[in-house]
C-alpha cells in the first residue's frame, strides 16, 4: 500500500530567520494524525542545517531542491549530495521545470543526477510535465512519456521503489491554474503503467507519483482522492504554515491506498 507523501518546495524564498519562523508554524499547525502521511519540507540550501535542527523528535523529513552530480570539486556554486546528507537532507527534488527552463537542465542530466543520488542514500523526487503549448496540441502523453523513460534510464529494479515521480504541469505551475483531477490522473495513470513497461506491475504498484502545480487547501482533496495520485509536491502554499498544513490534512484524510 502506498502512503500519502505531501512536499514542500520553498523555491528561492525565506532567509534563516524566516525559515525558522515556517518551520516553528508548521510544527504548531501540525496537531492531528498524519495517518501515515509523510510530510518534507525543502528549503533553500542556507536554511537546511537550521530546518534539520528544528525537525529533530519530529515526523517532517527533510530536501533539498537541487544536487550536482559529484561529491567534491571545482563546480563553483554547486551542492554535492555529500553535503546534502550532511546537512540532514533525505530526499532532494531534480528536474523541477524552473531548472529545465531557466538553467537548461536535459533529462540525460537529470537521469545522471537521480543516479547519483540514489547511489549516495538520497531519494529524489524527479519531475516530468508539459508545458501548456505541448498540452494544446495534444501532445502530453507524448512529452511525458520521453521524459520518463529518460529520467529512468539505467536506474535499478532494486532503487526504482526508492524514486518518488512528480507530475506537474509547467502551465499549472505559480499561475494560479491547476489540472482537474481528471486531467492530473489521467497523466498519473500513464506514469504507472510506463514505470510496469520498463520494470514490472508489481513495482509499479509501489512507486509514490505526486502531483504538482497550484496545489491548494481547497483542491488537494479532490486532487488527492484520485486512485493514481499519491501526494503533492506544492510551491506557493507550503510558504504559509496554514495552507502547507491544510493539504497535509487532506491527505491524511484520504487514507492509504
Amino acid at each position: 500500500m502506498r502512503s500519502k507523501v505531501i512536499a514542500g518546495n520553498w523555491k528561492m524564498n525565506k532567509d534563516l530567520g524566516e525559515s525558522e519562523k515556517l518551520i516553528k508554524d508548521l510544527k504548531m499547525s501540525l496537531n492531528f494524525d498524519l495517518g501515515g502521511t509523510r510530510v518534507i519540507i525543502c528549503p533553500p540550501y542556507p536554511s537546511l542545517a537550521l530546518a534539520a535542527k528544528l525537525l529533530e523528535g519530529t515526523s517532517i523529513e527533510l530536501g533539498a531542491q537541487n544536487m550536482y552530480t559529484e561529491n567534491e570539486g571545482a563546480f563553483t556554486g554547486e551542492v554535492s549530495p555529500k553535503m546534502l546528507k550532511a546537512a540532514g537532507c533525505k530526499y532532494v527534488i531534480l528536474g523541477h521545470s524552473e531548472r529545465r527552463q531557466y538553467f537548461a537542465e536535459s533529462n540525460e542530466f537529470i537521469n545522471t543526477k537521480a543516479r547519483k543520488a540514489l547511489s549516495s542514500g538520497l531519494i529524489p523526487i524527479i519531475c516530468v510535465g508539459e508545458t501548456l503549448e505541448e498540452r494544446e496540441k495534444n501532445i502530453t502523453d507524448q512529452i511525458v512519456s520521453v521524459q520518463v523513460k529518460a529520467c529512468l534510464k539505467e536506474i535499478a529494479a532494486a532503487d526504482i521503489e526508492r524514486v518518488i515521480v512528480a507530475y506537474e504541469p509547467v502551465w499549472a505551475i505559480g499561475t494560479g491554474k491547476n489540472a482537474t483531477p481528471q486531467q492530473a490522473q489521467d497523466v498519473h495513470r500513464l506514469i504507472r503503467k510506463l514505470v510496469s513497461q520498463l520494470y514490472s506491475i508489481q513495482v509499479a504498484d509501489r512507486v509514490i507519483i505526486q502531483y504538482g502545480g497550484s496545489v491548494k487547501p481547497d483542491n488537494s482533496a479532490d486532487l488527492l482522492h484520485q486512485p493514481d495520485i499519491d501526494g503533492a509536491l506544492v510551491g506557493g502554499a507550503c510558504l504559509k504554515a496554514d495552507s502547507f498544513a491544510g493539504i497535509i490534512r487532506a491527505a491524511a484524510s484520504s487514507g492509504k491506498k
